[in-house]
C-alpha cells in the first residue's frame, strides 16, 4: 500500500480486519483510522485483540487483514506481509540499547552493543521486520 489512497482503499474493502487494543502499533493505528476519517467504518469490521499477534487471526480465518508491526506480522507463520503502511503517514519507533554505568562487564557489555550496531547484524534485523 504505497499511497494513503491505496491503504484508505484497503481497510474499507476489507471484511475483518485484526488490530491489537495495546502497544505502539495498536495505539497508532486507532489514532491513524481517526486522522483519516474512517474509524467508524474500519472499527465496525475490526477484530480488536487485548493483546497478541493480529496475525493469528489470519491463519484462523477471524480477520482479512492484520495490522501490526512488521517485526511481530512476521512471527506467524502462513501469513504473507504486505508491506508497510505510506512512509508519510508511519511514525518511526525507535529502539535504544545502552548498559548500565556500573556494569560489572562493561567491556562485554560494550562489544555486544557494537556488534548489535554492525553492518552485520544489518540484514538479519531487516529479514525479522526491522529497519537498522
Amino acid at each position: 500500500m504505497a499511497t494513503e489512497s491505496a491503504l484508505r482503499a484497503t481497510l474499507l474493502g476489507a471484511r475483518s480486519i485484526a488490530y491489537s487494543r495495546i502497544g505502539a502499533s495498536g495505539i497508532f493505528f486507532a489514532q491513524l483510522i481517526e486522522r483519516l476519517g474512517i474509524a467508524s467504518e474500519v472499527n465496525a469490521r475490526a477484530r480488536i485483540i487485548p493483546s497478541g499477534l493480529t496475525a493469528a487471526l489470519l491463519v484462523s480465518g477471524e480477520a482479512d487483514l492484520a495490522v501490526q508491526q512488521i517485526s511481530e506480522l512476521k512471527q506467524v507463520a502462513g501469513v504473507e506481509v504486505v508491506g508497510p503502511i505510506p512512509r508519510e503517514l508511519q511514525t518511526a519507533a525507535v529502539f535504544s540499547a545502552g548498559r548500565w554505568a556500573a556494569s560489572l562487564k562493561p567491556a562485554q557489555a560494550d562489544a555486544l552493543l557494537r556488534y548489535l550496531a554492525s553492518p552485520e547484524v544489518a540484514p538479519v534485523l531487516r529479514e525479522s521486520g526491522l529497519e537498522p
